[in-house]
C-alpha cells in the first residue's frame, strides 16, 4: 500500500488575517473556492504536477469540541477500504466516515494512536 501527500489545508480562526501572514510570509496567493471562508492556497509553482494542492479555511471540528490544529495533511490512497481497515487493526480510529466530495474523489477522516487526525482519499476527479 502506498501512498502521496496530495493536500493539506490550515485552519483559522481569522482567515484574513492568516492570508495577510501566509502571503507575506511565504507569498502564496489565494483564490476563493467551495464554500464561504475557503481559499485554494498557491504556492508560487506554475507547475500544478510537482504542487502539494492547499486550502486556508474556517477553524472547524472534525469531532464536536475537537478543534483542528496545525497542517492537516490529507494523503492519496488507491483502496480507501484497505486504509481504513488497516488503520482499525493498528490502533487507529475512523474519525469521519468516507465521503465523496464531487469532482475530487471520496475521503475519510482517521486518527492515528495518539489522536493526530489525517485524511485518506481515493482521488476520483469524476467523482459525483
Amino acid at each position: 500500500m502506498s501512498s502521496v501527500l496530495r493536500h493539506f489545508a490550515l485552519n483559522a480562526t481569522d482567515v484574513p488575517a492568516a492570508q495577510r501572514f501566509y502571503a507575506a510570509t511565504f507569498g502564496w496567493a489565494f483564490e476563493p473556492w467551495g464554500p464561504p471562508g475557503f481559499f485554494h492556497i498557491r504556492t508560487g509553482s506554475a507547475d500544478a504536477d510537482s504542487q502539494v494542492r492547499g486550502a486556508l479555511q474556517r477553524r472547524r471540528e472534525l469531532l464536536p469540541g475537537g478543534r483542528m490544529l496545525g497542517l492537516e495533511g490529507t494523503f492519496d490512497v488507491d483502496d480507501l477500504p484497505a486504509v481504513l481497515r488497516a488503520a482499525r487493526a493498528s490502533g487507529g480510529r475512523v474519525l469521519a466516515e468516507p465521503a465523496t466530495i464531487a469532482g475530487v474523489g471520496t475521503l475519510a477522516w482517521l486518527a492515528d494512536p495518539d489522536g493526530n487526525a489525517v485524511g485518506a482519499m481515493h482521488v476520483d476527479p469524476e467523482a459525483e
